[in-house]
């Protein structure tokens, strides 16, 4: 079921990317999208950490909510750049993670560095925690009462 999820979603990526879609070049796409989810299934890229498909509906409900706030946060972090006294008051800050697999793991580490103002220096999945450098104390603080790190643990518990 993976093999051919993973070769639907490249197909997808194909055609999204190609813009040509003559039944030759519609045929040649599917052929390569399936032998290439074949030829990877060996190395992992089929597995349960390299497609893991029954993340899909609860990535839907995470992603809009990420998306949110990256712009609250985008925000924010332009508003400490253009103050002319440029409060800021960076640290570094090492926050208790909840998520369990290497999926929720990375999920988690990417979503703080996606979100301006903080990036992930280390995430350590067997201990469970990360350590995190913030940009403003308001952004620690964030972080540190925990919602992204619920709503990540949340995501990734839905399999």
């Amino acid at each position: 079921m993976r093999v051919a999820s993973l070769a639907f979603v490249l197909y997808l990526f194909w055609l999204l990317l190609s813009g040509h879609y003559s039944p030759f070049l519609l045929g040649a796409g599917a052929l390569a999208a399936v032998g290439i989810a074949l030829a990877g299934r060996p190395f992992g890229y089929a597995d349960r950490e390299g497609h893991p498909v029954e993340l899909i509906a609860s990535g839907f409900r995470y992603w809009p909510w990420l998306v949110v706030e990256i712009a609250k946060s985008s925000l924010s972090v332009s508003r400490v750049i253009l103050s002319p006294s440029l409060p800021i008051s960076p640290r570094v800050v090492k926050l208790k993670a909840g998520p369990r697999t290497a999926v929720g793991m990375a999920t988690y580490a990417n979503s703080i560095t996606l979100t301006p103002g903080t990036i992930t220096i280390e995430a350590d999945r067997h201990h469970h925690w990360v350590t995190v450098h913030a940009l403003t104390e308001d952004g620690a603080s964030g972080l540190a009462g925990g919602d992204m790190d619920r709503r990540v643990t949340s995501f990734e518990d839905e399999r």
